[in-house]
């Protein structure tokens, strides 16, 4: 019985070690070093919320067992945290598990593809492969294989730089009046005549002049006249009897002004000689009641020889009476316009109602005034102000909500911003800073939306849509709405759509001075293998901002100069 028991024993043995012997695992584990794969990006990246990964390797021949299954598993290591990629399985051409099929006698070759979310400490990592083979009920682990590093988080820089917009003033420092007479003529004459210097519109503008003259907010700014003949005297004879009648006007005109002891400059007026006035008689005529005068505008325009086309309007005068009584003598006629300018308060003016009487301001004046100020906290006096005294403008609510997005209340500006939009909805600077603040809030799709919405508010927009478009991984999107714009943004979005020449975009802006700016681009000459631009921006960076050296100690973006002294010199 005992020898028996040892022949059992012996036996087991034996199997076991015989199936141990067999297993094609052994093998494979014995030959994985000639397994190739290759992981790309290297390092890899975060783009939007995500990291994106693109796994290609190969077998030899005679490698991979007709009957074996393989499960390949990227997995990122990041501190003590792992995180796993979606698993690729492989099989040989007998296995009956699921996967892709490996040839035994000539090899073959494999690519995969997976995202995952980023987690913050992921910057810091390693992405190795961990592979475990199958044959029949028996498992084998491969030793982990390393295949990149990580991870790029550079578009994490994104500054919030984000746009409001305030609700701007229509302020003018001065604004024109015109004050417009008319002088008629005799017919082929250009002599001014008392009684045209008596009519209602000249007597009008004469009582007015006293008043300006005294009013320190009133400057007499210049003369235009503009004169006209009939269009039934000779081509040539009009344009003469045009001009005269335009420097008569203008003659009388400044004798006037004279009497009345306002002084007038050199140049003040500007008379000019309009010709025959054919416009002037067919809109007269398309006015009157004149019988068949649809007949005769028809005819006329049938003429386009200046002299046959006077030929007719005299045979009309004399065939039409009313024509001659009710078109011509309109149209003899020097069309004269004082201007005059009208001078807002001045700054001083306005300052001072502002802290004495500010409801005597108008809207417009009152908007104004709150750019006289640097102060934040006058800025919002002002403001509520307007929303009080002048409470059906979206400005006032719109602008005291921009006041505290600048301090960061983002609830009380929303409250300020949702009032301007119930007093304007579908306002476009409105929709701009509810974007703003949905933005700052972390809801990009419904910021988004808003800007979509705010057509038209500004160039603040489009820098908008580019932090989401930056925060979302859409780089080129991003590139486009900072078209022309210099700021650390827009030189991040070229960056991270592939270009590194970046440094012209940051030093044209107002960030130029800032850390992250020199940082960045010490990050494109990292990515340009540009080693002086990257050491000199990166000592920069550092000298202005010593926690940048610790991120710049584990940023992927500069793994390929870990031992190099220069760029270990800039960061110790």
């Amino acid at each position: 019985m005992k020898n028996q028991n040892v022949k059992l024993t012996a036996l087991a043995v034996v199997t076991a070690t015989a199936f141990i012997a067999c297993n094609p695992l052994n093998k494979m584990v014995k030959r994985q070093g000639e397994v190739n794969y290759e992981l790309t990006p290297n390092p890899v990246e975060m783009h939007g919320d995500s990291i994106a990964i693109s796994l290609n390797g190969s077998f030899p021949e005679k490698y991979f067992n007709k009957k074996v299954s393989a499960a390949i598993t990227p997995v990122i290591v990041y501190g003590e945290n792992s995180e796993s990629f979606d698993v690729l399985n492989i099989k040989g051409e007998d296995s009956e598990e699921e996967g892709a099929t490996i040839n035994y006698e000539k090899g073959g070759s494999f690519s995969h593809s997976s995202v995952i979310p980023y987690k913050e400490g992921m910057e810091t990592a390693v992405v190795e492969l961990r592979v475990t083979g199958k044959y029949k009920e028996k498992t084998k682990d491969l030793d982990p294989r390393k295949v990149a590093d990580g991870t790029m988080i550079t578009s994490k820089l994104v500054m919030s730089s984000d746009k409001g917009i305030v609700g701007a003033d229509a302020f003018k420092k001065f604004t024109l009046e015109d004050n417009n007479v008319e002088i008629h003529y005799l017919v082929n004459n250009s002599t001014v005549r008392g009684s045209e210097m008596n009519d209602s519109d000249v007597k009008e503008l004469k009582a007015k002049l006293k008043g300006w003259k005294e009013d320190v907010k009133m400057e007499f700014n210049n003369l235009a006249i503009s004169a006209y003949a009939s269009p039934e005297g000779e081509l040539s004879k009009n344009d003469n009897l045009a001009n005269e009648r335009a420097m008569s006007a203008a003659k009388s005109l400044e004798s006037m002004l004279k009497r009345a002891k306002v002084e007038i400059p050199e140049n003040f007026s500007a008379a000019a000689g309009k010709g025959e006035d054919w416009n002037g008689f067919k809109s007269l005529m398309t006015a009157s009641d004149i019988q068949d005068k649809e007949l005769i505008l028809r005819v006329l325009e049938t003429y386009q020889d200046g002299a046959k086309r006077e030929e007719e309007i005299k045979n009309l005068a004399a065939t039409y009476t009313q024509v001659a009584k009710k078109v011509l003598p309109e149209l003899r006629r020097a069309q004269c316009n004082l201007v005059m300018k009208h001078h807002n308060l001045t700054d001083d003016e306005i300052k001072a109602l502002v802290d004495s009487k500010i409801d005597s301001l108008d809207v417009e004046q009152m908007l104004y005034a709150a750019t006289l100020y640097t102060d934040e906290a006058k800025k919002e006096s002002i403001y509520k102000s307007v929303s009080s005294i002048h409470a059906s403008d979206w400005r006032g609510p719109n602008n005291v909500g921009y006041i505290y997005l600048t301090q960061n209340k983002l609830a009380e500006a929303k409250a300020e911003f949702d009032k301007a939009n119930g007093l304007s909805a579908n306002n476009p600077v409105i929709q701009n800073n509810l974007g703003v603040i949905e933005r700052l809030n972390g809801n990009l799709d419904a910021a988004m939306e808003y800007y979509n919405n705010a057509s038209g508010a500004g160039a603040e927009v489009a820098q908008n849509k580019g932090i989401i478009n930056i925060i979302k991984g859409d780089y080129a999107d991003a590139v486009s709405n900072y078209s022309g714009v210099n700021s650390f943004n827009a030189a991040l979005a070229k960056l991270m759509n592939g270009d590194n020449a970046v440094g012209s975009v940051i030093d044209g802006s107002d960030d130029k001075d800032e850390a992250l700016a020199y940082y960045l681009k010490a990050v494109a000459g990292a990515r340009g293998g540009d080693n002086d631009m990257m050491i000199n921006n990166l000592k920069t960076a550092t000298s202005k901002d010593a926690a940048l050296k610790a991120k710049a100690k584990g940023d992927a973006e500069f793994i390929k100069y870990k031992d190099n002294a220069d760029f270990q010199a800039a960061v110790n």
